[in-house]
């Protein structure tokens, strides 16, 4: 099994920085892809950035520019710098992975990002 282990959040002034943390971990971990998804309330979760094994990555027109997602090839871990933080990105921040030879998606259960006007 795959679990997903995430840390970094908590609450941050209007302009202030965070860096999120993603480890996988367990018997089966072998990482093609990373992603970080956010969920605010009342609405769906949206995808914030990815990144694959090939180390393309993408990110969310709201997020370019302030937002950079980053992971070691061949890595376990996924990381992703958020400066000039608004409010307006006050949300539960999850990641998601999926390994080799698989279409299963794992998740991690999620962490607080608040930002304070």
């Amino acid at each position: 099994q795959v679990q997903l282990w995430e840390s970094g959040g908590g609450l941050v002034q209007d302009g202030g920085s965070l860096r999120l943390s993603c480890v996988a971990s367990g018997s089966r971990v072998n990482v093609r892809y990373m992603a970080w998804y956010r969920q605010k309330p009342g609405n769906p979760r949206e995808l914030v950035a990815d990144t694959s094994h090939e180390g393309i990555t993408n990110y969310l027109d709201t997020v370019k520019g302030r937002f950079t997602i980053s992971r070691e090839k061949f890595s376990n871990a996924m990381y992703m710098q958020m400066n000039s933080l608004k409010p307006e990105d006050t949300a539960v921040y999850y990641c998601k992975a999926r390994m080799f030879g698989t279409t299963v998606d794992y998740w991690g259960q999620g962490i607080q990002v608040t930002v304070s006007s």
